[in-house]
């Protein structure tokens, strides 16, 4: 009985309101990054640490309304500001991994604006959670730009 994995990368791109460092800051500030990642009203936090930081991690413990717990362990690996950051990740469901992925996010400014470029490469135990990650990604991002709208830089 063989392993079975669905590896795959994708890209996703937005144009941020304001300049690079206003959109570094919604990946660097703890409370800031929560207001567009909090995604689930209705799951439960267990675990919320934050530690941003070349060798620090970030962990998000969740439990759903079925009692199923979900977990997201991610390590930052290069912190560049205003420029790139990389991260691994791993989620969880129930303590079994899901997922794993090396994400980069790059931020380029365009006259007063940011380009953010999102790109992952993952490995997933099922091919359709793959659909759901870069669909759920993308309506992230969404979040981010209207967050990014309604907050001073």
């Amino acid at each position: 009985m063989g392993v079975s994995v669905n590896h795959r990368t994708f890209v996703i791109e937005r144009d941020l309101p304001g300049s690079v460092a206003h959109a570094f800051r919604f990946w660097s500030d703890h409370a800031l990054k929560r207001r567009w990642t909090a995604c689930h009203p209705d799951w439960q936090v267990m675990e919320d640490h934050f530690d941003f930081e070349v060798g620090g991690s970030e962990r998000m413990t969740w439990r759903m309304p079925d009692g199923t717990e979900q977990a997201m362990r991610a390590y930052y690996l290069e912190i560049h500001p205003r420029e790139r950051i990389v991260y691994a990740y791993t989620m969880l469901t129930a303590g079994r991994s899901i997922s794993s992925s090396l994400v980069t996010v790059e931020f380029t400014g365009r006259g007063g604006a940011t380009l953010m470029t999102f790109t992952e490469q993952a490995v997933f135990g099922d091919p359709g959670d793959g659909d759901i990650r870069e669909s759920g990604t993308g309506i992230g991002f969404d979040r981010l730009v209207e967050e990014m709208k309604v907050t001073p830089a």
